[in-house]
């Protein structure tokens, strides 16, 4: 479970290397922080419904 809560952590990081690998400010990449966070979000919530419901 505790697996799940690093996969925004790794996307983070990705992105932010890719934002300093291409000279861009963070401020730049703001829109896709947003982006993953909102999108593992709603990714551990169906993860998490479904070992709910299957466990």
């Amino acid at each position: 479970m505790f697996k799940f809560f690093l996969l925004p952590l790794i996307l983070s990081i990705l992105w932010f290397g890719f934002l300093q690998y291409n000279n861009w400010t963070i401020q730049q990449g703001k829109k896709g922080f947003i982006y993953i966070i909102c999108g593992t979000s709603v990714t551990i919530a169906f993860l998490s419904l479904m070992m709910y419901l299957t466990s």
